[in-house]
């Protein structure tokens, strides 16, 4: 399990290094249920985790020019507070608990993913910063953060792209450096209370970081709105997982058919003309203007 723990993880860094974030939605279950780790202490080596790659990738980024600093410190500072109180918090809260929170917040992330995010051209780029909403969603993001381990980045990307006006690789580059300070800062929280395997925590980061410096190299290879979506869907099958693991079978199985279904019909609708999914849409809106 071990090994399957250090290759999964690969893709973990692929994911940060391509989407910026997704990152601790693959790390927490695959701590908790590959490595067999409890929820808590799986938490808070995910952010430990998740923290190094995002930084070691962030460079990558930064290098190609794909950063803005001013965004990512204002974001950073107020997610890292939000981060260390959700860290400090997170004790008095039962771990089955914060996984199932983990796993709606999954559900969230997924529907996101596969709705898609709207761009922002470059020539939006330098409008006015929204300093008070950027700093208010920080903290959000940051105390969701450090209370279920999720580093933010299916958050942070759209955020990024639409409240500062970042084009989407702007976006990644940046959230990527936001990631790094708030996990780091929700670990410090975790530390004082959680017992952390050290060997398996660095063995874990270094498989990451080899995928995310492959993802920020493949980033402008491979088209990532196909990639968001195929993405969007695996997130919602490991929701399921979650539930089905956490609450009761029979509710995982259901997650699970109807993400079948859903991803069955998006297909459809994608390549072909005749979709039951568009035209139930359609009949709907027919009625509602009725």
């Amino acid at each position: 399990m071990i090994a399957l723990t250090i290759a999964l993880s690969v893709l973990v860094g692929v994911s940060l290094g391509l989407l910026g974030g997704g990152g601790s939605i693959l790390t927490v279950p695959l701590l908790a249920y590959v490595a067999g780790m409890d929820a808590r202490p799986a938490i808070a080596t995910s952010l430990l985790v998740v923290g190094v790659t995002s930084a070691i990738a962030a460079i990558t980024h930064a290098r190609a020019g794909r950063v803005r600093w001013r965004v990512a410190v204002i974001f950073g500072l107020a997610a890292m507070a939000g981060a260390y109180t959700g860290g400090r918090l997170a004790r008095f809260i039962p771990g089955t608990v914060l996984l199932v929170a983990f796993a709606i917040i999954m559900i969230a992330a997924g529907v996101a993913m596969l709705r898609g995010r709207k761009d922002v051209s470059v020539s939006e780029e330098n409008q006015q910063l929204p300093v008070l909403r950027i700093t208010l969603l920080g903290v959000t993001v940051g105390l969701i953060s450090g209370l279920v381990g999720a580093g933010g980045g299916f958050l942070l990307v759209p955020a990024l792209a639409l409240l500062a006006g970042l084009p989407m690789p702007l976006a990644v580059g940046t959230s990527l450096v936001v990631i790094s300070m708030q996990s780091f800062a929700g670990f410090a929280g975790h530390l004082a209370a959680e017992h952390i395997d050290w060997r398996l925590a660095g063995m874990v980061t270094a498989a990451a970081v080899v995928g995310a410096l492959l993802g920020g190299r493949l980033i402008t290879f491979i088209d990532p709105v196909t990639l968001r979506k195929l993405f969007g869907w695996f997130v919602l099958l490991m929701a399921s997982l979650i539930l089905a693991q956490e609450v009761h079978p029979a509710l995982g199985a259901a997650a699970v058919a109807l993400t079948v279904i859903a991803a069955g019909l998006s297909v459809a609708c994608s390549r072909y003309g005749r979709c039951p999914l568009r035209r139930l849409l359609r009949q709907s809106r027919t009625a509602t203007a009725g």
